[in-house]
């Protein structure tokens, strides 16, 4: 059985489902994790988004970074006949489509939750519902899971005001804390950083791109772990980035995209992704992980990659930006924690 709590900085406010889980024994939670899935209407409506990586997406938690709006309503963020402009929209009935591929948890935190206005992102927001669908992200929100006698916490953030907006560090760690709080497991996801080929490694200090604040991954992701987060995974840079072990705790600083649909750019480093598969015991240590190797082929469908080419991605760029930090990934996709 899963239960949904929203909490904001410390408190929670409202509870679906029975109280506030205690503190549990059960052995570890597997979760699954991809990046930025951008939906748009398909003549088969969603029927083939998702059919050659299922396998893929098993775990207690099935994470997503939803990048636009399941929604028929509200007024585009972009003018009339701008070429410069992007605003993702899928019907509301593709919400069915995620949960049927086996996603649990919708992270709303990202540039895009806002393409159609409160109204889209309402509307987006009771699809996720009806669908069962539970999601994080917006100020002070964050997705309560019951795993048998386990209580997971996801919470999303992103450099956005209409989200948990990780460039306040002091805010963040009181949502992490009030989690932690509640939860033997924390997770959270992160939308941060520069887009692009050009932005495969993590980068100190605050990130820039195209003249907007896209946070500083690397403080913000240690200040988390510091206040209670067992594993952080990011997204939005649209690119595989390294992985940093920082105080026994995995950090995943971008897992690329997923899916794109037309919607994104799949040429080049952009069209290698992997599925991030982690098991972590009750509380909240680590287990095991590995990733599963994608590709995005056109118009921007993942599927398996026989090249496994998301394997020499992730250890090359791990070692290049963490060195003795860096988790190992061996030639079979298991993510090891560093010997040091």
């Amino acid at each position: 059985m899963r239960r949904l709590l929203v909490l904001t900085l410390g408190t929670v406010v409202a509870v679906s489902g029975a109280a506030a889980a205690q503190r549990s024994r059960a052995p570890t939670v597997s979760l699954a994790a991809v990046g930025d899935v951008a939906m748009l209407a398909s003549s088969d409506e969603g029927a083939g988004f998702f059919t050659r990586v299922r396998p893929a997406l098993v775990g207690d938690v099935v994470l997503g970074n939803l990048e636009g709006t399941l929604a028929n309503s509200g007024v585009s963020k972009c003018g009339a006949g701008s070429t410069n402009c992007f605003a993702f929209r899928a019907p509301p009935s593709y919400a069915r489509v995620l949960e049927r591929a086996g996603f649990t948890v919708l992270n709303l935190a990202n540039n895009h939750a806002l393409d159609y206005g409160p109204e889209g992102q309402a509307e987006t927001v009771a699809a996720l519902d009806r669908a069962g669908l539970r999601h994080t992200g917006r100020p002070g929100e964050a997705a309560v899971v019951r795993v048998g006698k386990t209580t997971v916490a996801i919470v999303g953030f992103a450099p956005y005001p209409w989200a948990n907006d990780l460039r306040d560090l002091t805010a963040a760690r009181k949502l992490v804390r009030a989690a932690d709080a509640i939860a033997d497991v924390v997770v959270v996801t992160i939308h941060a950083g520069a887009e692009g080929s050009a932005h495969q490694h993590v980068k100190r200090g605050v990130e820039t791109y195209l003249g907007e604040n896209r946070g500083d991954a690397v403080a913000f992701a240690h200040a988390v772990i510091d206040a209670g987060a067992d594993l952080v995974v990011g997204h939005g840079p649209h690119v595989l980035r390294g992985m940093e072990w920082y105080r026994h705790r995995l950090i995943a600083y971008s897992v690329g995209n997923f899916l794109g649909d037309g919607s994104l750019s799949i040429s080049g480093p952009s069209g290698v992704s992997a599925v991030l598969q982690v098991r972590l015991r009750a509380n909240g240590s680590w287990a095991s992980g590995r990733i599963v190797p994608i590709k995005l082929v056109l118009p921007g469908l993942p599927v398996p990659d026989p090249v496994r080419a998301a394997f020499g991605t992730v250890r090359t760029l791990s070692r290049q930006d963490f060195g003795r930090r860096a988790i190992r990934v061996t030639s079979s996709g298991r993510l090891l924690p560093p010997a040091l």
